[in-house]
């Protein structure tokens, strides 16, 4: 059985980028275009990994979805990769994101360095800082 990701992104592009690269790394991967009003949804499908965005729309949708995910008892446990541009909004909560242990990586990405976050979270090594990703 394929790993299976669950991508949350506002942007239809971003989502067929993102199914593209984990297809084709052999991963199973189910796209959503919001994603706050589908915890039924995430504990029926019980991804492997979530990578969500920050933003979504214009309002802090990810960041609610966030919260939700980590006070639900059967999502906690998923591993989750913000995958997003918004650096400050993401560097006001760092610290909350280090104590759940939520890997961050930064828009625009290398397609190795969030191949190598992906992996690293579906292993157990998630929890890198935010900027992490991104070039000096």
């Amino acid at each position: 059985m394929a790993t299976h990701i669950m991508v949350i992104n506002d942007t239809q592009e971003i989502l067929e980028l993102f199914e593209d690269l984990l297809t084709s790394e052999g991963y199973e991967v189910t796209l959503y275009s919001y994603g706050v009003h589908d915890m039924k949804e995430v504990e029926r499908i019980a991804p492997n990994l979530i990578i969500i965005d920050y933003l979504i729309g214009d309002e802090r949708t990810g960041w609610q979805m966030l919260q939700k995910l980590k006070m639900t008892r059967s999502t906690a446990p998923i591993p989750i990769i913000v995958c997003t541009a918004a650096l400050n909004q993401v560097k006001e909560i760092e610290g909350w994101l280090t104590q759940k242990r939520i890997t961050v990586v930064l828009k625009p990405f290398d397609v190795d360095d969030l191949l190598t976050a992906v992996r690293r979270a579906l292993t157990g090594g998630q929890g890198a800082g935010v900027g992490d990703q991104h070039a000096e």
